[in-house]
Order: C-alpha cells, then structure tokens, then sequence
C-alpha cells in the first residue's frame, strides 16, 4: 500500500488516533454542558465563562497564546478609511514583510486577513489529491482541507510523514513550532523533507504562526518549488485583533494566491499597522527578551505546583496532567481561562499573563491547585 504508516482519519473535524482521545467532562453545574460551551479554538472568553457566574473579574485570558506584549501601533486617521487601500499601501506591506521574514522578493508574499483565511485558500491554490498532516497539531488546517472534499490523513511520526511525502499530489502540512506542545523540527529537517516533495510532485506547508522568536524558519528557502510557508503577525505582536497574516510561495503560486483573493485583501489599518510593526527590529528584538523572561517564569510557577510541562513555542506551555479538566474548571473558578482539548483529557494549554496583577493570581490558582 503506497501510504503505509498513515493513518486515515475516522474522527469528522478531529486530527487524532481513538487512543488519544478520551472525552473530556467538565460539567460545573447539572444544567450547563461545557461542549456547548468550550470554543473550537482559544479566546471566547465570555462565552466560556458564562458557566463560572461567580468567578472574580477582570478575568485573564490565558487561553490564546498570544503574546501579551502588544506592539505600540500608531493607527491612520480616521480619514484613512474614506478611501480604498492604494496599491502602493499593499506593496509596502509585501516589501516589509518580505525583509522581515527573510523573502528575497517580495513577488512571493501574499497578505490576507489572518494566517486562517490563508489556510482556509489553500485547498484553492494547490491542486492536490491527498493531504497528510504531522500531528497532533491545530485543527484549521485538517478542517480546510475536508471542507474542499480532499483526503486527510494524520501521522505522528516525522518519518512517516516523509513516506507520505513521496506520492504524487500530496500536500504535507506541519506546525513549526507546533500547536498546542511546542515541538519544534530543525529547519535543515523541513528543507529535506521539502526536497522530497518537489522529487515526487508533492508540496510542503510549513505553519509557522509561532516562529517569530524561535528563528527556526524555513521562508529563506524560497522559491522553492515545493514549499509553501504561513506566517501570523496577531500572537507575536499582540494584535490579533488586525486580522493580518502572511503567505510566503514562490513567485508563480503567489500571484495565483492573490488572484484568488481578490482586490483590496487587506485593511487600510492592517497595512499601515503591519508596515510600522514589521520594520521595527528592535522593538521585536527587545519584546523577544522579554517574552523569554515570561516563558521562563511560567515554566516555575507550573514545576512549582507540581505540574508536568513541555514546549518550545515561548507564547505558551502545554501541561500533561490526567486531572487537566478538573485544573481548567478550577482556573476558570478563579477566573482565568486556559484551553483544554476534546481529543486528550491530559492535555492543558496556558499562555502569558499581561501584567503583574496576573502573574500574582495565576501564582495564587496554582498553589491552591497544588495544595488540593
């Protein structure tokens, strides 16, 4: 079989094995039902605290990763947004993105309304028959790719996603860093893996949504015919809210991209955010450091409580806990949010608190936590 080792997916919308994915209860209270509840992604904070009517607030949304550093924006008058973004407005953006992710010409730089919206295109731009995904990994791109009737397999194994790699019209798609355990590949692996697929006829989808601060990044590679590469401007410069992300392809793919996009892809205050952002080295530079400082603080206060830990995304942290449900009921009492998972009952995803105020309640939930 020529894609022994790959799984097929049984499970509609899930990207994982039945051995990992035991059903998660939560249920605070006999009338509310947290699947109803529970968003499919991180944020939603009002929704999912409609269940803890008597937790304190403000509450802290640790749910997201999503760096709590936002950049300093100077946003266009309101006299911007009487007009149609120019041409020129949409080229800056592309150059500066280009510079900052290391693209050689900015021909190969496709900007949309978040790296989602991209992801959601891309069963559009690749012609493929098949796609198969390392996991565990973010939904979205599973998702995509059912919803435009194409095959979807997962592997767990970097080996096995090699051998998938080698049939014709296989898109191979991974997380780099990876959502939600921060596993992070060498970018000479995904380069290999790349070549692999421009040998075969296949493609390369590297997410990198989290790779700002790792430099980890494979988008130097191109225009490598086989590779594709997805980068999100919201979680490292704490603005999600811009709705901006990026597609980085060879020149051919990305006009094909943008044709499919249509005019005016991108907001007027997306453009002139993205181009103050993109081009401040220093303040990235600077924000990295800190970000480190937090991830590191993070790690000792979860060690602290007693709580098992890994990941190498530095906007958050992934705890393995077989009470990881009964801990995000018990955060969420405290009004902090964090992200559980419907597939794995051991899993618990935490990002960075924004202010002192917030490490001290977090620090304060974990010890309660540790001492029950």
């Amino acid at each position: 079989m020529a894609d022994a080792g790959v799984r097929e997916k049984r499970q509609e919308g899930k990207g994982y094995p039945p051995q990992q994915a035991p059903a998660v209860s939560v249920m605070p209270s006999k009338s509310s039902s947290a699947s109803s509840h529970i968003p499919a992604h991180g944020g939603q904070v009002q929704k999912v605290m409609q269940m803890f009517a008597n937790a304190p607030q403000p509450f802290v949304d640790l749910s997201t990763g999503i760096s709590p550093f936002a950049y300093p924006a100077k946003l266009p008058d309101l006299s911007a947004l009487h007009t149609l973004p120019e041409e020129a407005e949409e080229a800056a953006l592309q150059m500066a993105a280009a510079t900052a992710y290391g693209v050689s010409d900015p021909s190969m730089v496709v900007a949309g309304g978040g790296s989602q919206s991209l992801i959601a295109l891309l069963p559009r731009v690749l012609k493929a028959e098949r796609a198969c995904i390392l996991g565990s990994t973010y939904s979205g791109h599973m998702q995509a790719w059912k919803k435009n009737g194409i095959p979807v397999s997962e592997v767990l194994d970097f080996a096995q996603l090699q051998l998938a790699a080698q049939q014709k019209n296989t898109v191979c798609i991974i997380c780099n860093p990876n959502n939600p355990d921060g596993r992070l590949i060498g970018a000479s692996h995904l380069l290999d893996l790349a070549n692999i697929c421009q040998a075969a006829g296949s493609w390369l989808v590297v997410d990198e949504a989290f790779a700002d601060i790792t430099g980890q990044s494979v988008a130097s590679a191109l225009p490598h015919p086989a590779l594709l590469v997805l980068r999100s401007f919201g979680k490292t410069y704490g603005l999600p809210g811009v709705r901006l992300g990026f597609l980085l392809a060879q020149p051919s793919v990305a006009a094909y991209a943008r044709d499919l996009l249509g005019s005016w892809p991108v907001s007027t205050i997306a453009l002139a955010v993205g181009c103050q952002a993109l081009q401040d080295k220093e303040w990235l530079k600077q924000t990295s450091t800190k970000l480190y400082a937090a991830s590191s603080r993070l790690k000792k206060l979860l060690t602290k409580a007693g709580l098992s830990h890994k990941g190498q995304a530095v906007l958050f942290e992934l705890v393995e806990c077989e009470r990881a449900a009964e801990l995000w009921q018990h955060l969420c009492q405290q009004g902090i949010v964090t992200r559980i998972f419907p597939y794995n009952a051991h899993w618990l995803r935490m990002g960075l608190p924004a202010s002192e105020v917030q490490w001290r309640r977090l620090e304060a939930a974990l010890q309660a936590w540790h001492t029950l």
